[in-house]
């Protein structure tokens, strides 16, 4: 009985780690308990040896999907009267006790035949296909694998593009519709997902013309020039802008805030400057003068004090202060800041950034005084980066050196002492620059503090 199942294709299901494989029965050892299947099929794939062998113990199921002609016709005709044939349709099933007693010959049959092992998790993670879909013709699975390059290859691209552009030719040349590939500078242009496919006016970038050329011009990230001014200029345009209603207080938050934002930037931003980093909070040291110059650092300062930044605020006594000054200083006492009037009380190791508004554009005697050259003499030891806050054009030898400068509504022509320049908006109307003679356009778009490049 065991040779009438050689030729017939079955499936063997050897559980997860084994798999299932598909093929013709070659060999039946009843005496060892093995079967042989000849051109193997393991999940689906076709097997690189030509026969494997598998013990009785390591078979879960075994389901007949094909059974030879002759085969069918012998066991017919072998069974008693009173029987019927068994089903001549694909998906016998046969058991643990069936694939014993079915067993064959010897698993040395074939030199180079293999017999399937448990090798570990590694088969474990295969599972099991679906065993009737390899039920039909499983002679008729190719040996070899597709060809890609080979096929790809039979592809002419030149031909193809060359027949395309002969077609166009022919149905409309350059007229409407014709879709002709041209030079480079007739095709129409491409388009990023975030640009705007719109046509629209050619982009103007000197939009900001000047009286009083201040000798000096920059341009924008987007290429947009802007012109320095005189500082005659520039406090002719404060004084219109107030008058108008944006009084020096307006002016001071303005300049406050956009500078505050500047300098949390340089101070590391969301990196620096967040819940769980409390016990590294940067230290800035503030040195403004009695002048409308230093009311603007003060107010820096308090908005920086805002934001858990550690404020050390140089003030020298005076007698008489202006009003901006005092209304600021008096704002600032309310924040953890700290005020000293004296360079010995401020840090003697290095701090993470010097905000300078000491200078004025006007009363230079300032310079002489000995609290200036202290002051001046403690940031250019002190080794921290120094941001200065609406520097003055005559900016001296012997002044701080520093990294950043920070221009309002319009730069003036600063020299190389006052490292990159930045432009902030300080909320000046543009019918105050028309009053005063200046054709003006915003260059900062989206925000309020832009950085400016020397042309």
């Amino acid at each position: 009985m065991a040779g009438d199942w050689l030729g017939s294709i079955v499936s063997i299901n050897c559980g997860d780690i084994l798999g299932v494989y598909q093929g013709r029965v070659s060999a039946v050892d009843q005496l060892n308990q093995t079967i042989s299947l000849t051109q193997p099929f393991h999940n689906g794939v076709k097997c690189l040896v030509p026969e494997v062998t598998f013990r009785a113990g390591d078979i879960v199921e075994l389901k007949i999907l094909e059974i030879p002609v002759d085969s069918r016709r012998q066991t017919i005709n072998q069974l008693p009267e009173n029987t019927t044939a068994p089903p001549k349709s694909h998906g016998q099933s046969v058991g643990r006790n069936q694939e014993a007693d079915t067993a064959g010959s010897s698993s040395s049959r074939y030199p180079n035949q293999v017999t399937p092992k448990k090798s570990g998790p590694k088969n474990g993670q295969l599972k099991a296909r679906d065993d009737e879909c390899f039920g039909d013709d499983l002679e008729e699975i190719p040996d070899t694998d597709f060809d890609f390059e080979g096929n790809l290859a039979l592809f002419d691209k030149a031909a193809v593009f060359e027949e395309i552009e002969t077609r166009e030719r022919k149905v409309g040349g350059t007229g409407v519709g014709s879709k002709t590939r041209g030079t480079p500078n007739e095709r129409p242009p491409t388009y990023r997902h975030d640009e705007n496919i719109l046509e629209s006016e050619p982009i103007v970038y000197r939009r900001i013309i000047v009286p009083q050329p201040g000798g000096k011009e920059y341009c924008t990230d987007s290429g947009l020039v802007v012109p320095s001014i005189s500082y005659g200029l520039h406090k002719k345009l404060l004084s219109v802008a107030e008058k108008h209603g944006l009084s020096v207080e307006k002016r001071l938050e303005m300049s406050g805030v956009c500078a505050s934002q500047m300098a949390l930037t340089l101070l590391g931003g969301p990196n620096r400057l967040n819940p769980k980093n409390v016990h590294q909070r940067p230290i800035v040291a503030l040195l403004c003068g009695p002048h409308i110059k230093g009311a603007q650092g003060i107010s820096c300062g308090r908005h920086l004090a805002n934001h858990d930044v550690d404020i050390i605020l140089f003030l020298p006594n005076f007698v008489k202060m202006l009003e901006p000054v005092t209304n600021e200083l008096n704002l600032f006492c309310r924040t953890e800041g700290k005020q000293v009037s004296n360079v010995k009380d401020l840090p003697n190791c290095p701090v993470d950034l010097v905000i300078n508004c000491l200078d004025c554009h006007e009363n230079a005697f300032l310079r002489d005084q000995p609290w200036y050259r202290a002051a001046v003499d403690w940031a250019n030891q002190n080794r921290a980066p120094v941001l200065g806050i609406d520097p003055p054009v005559a900016d001296p030898e012997q002044g701080i050196h520093a990294k950043w400068s920070l221009q309002l509504g319009l730069p003036l022509a600063l020299g190389e002492q006052a490292g990159r320049v930045y432009l902030c908006d300080i909320g000046i109307p543009q019918k105050v620059f028309r009053e005063v003679g200046i054709t003006y356009h915003s260059p900062f778009g989206c925000k309020f503090v832009i950085p400016l490049h020397s042309m």
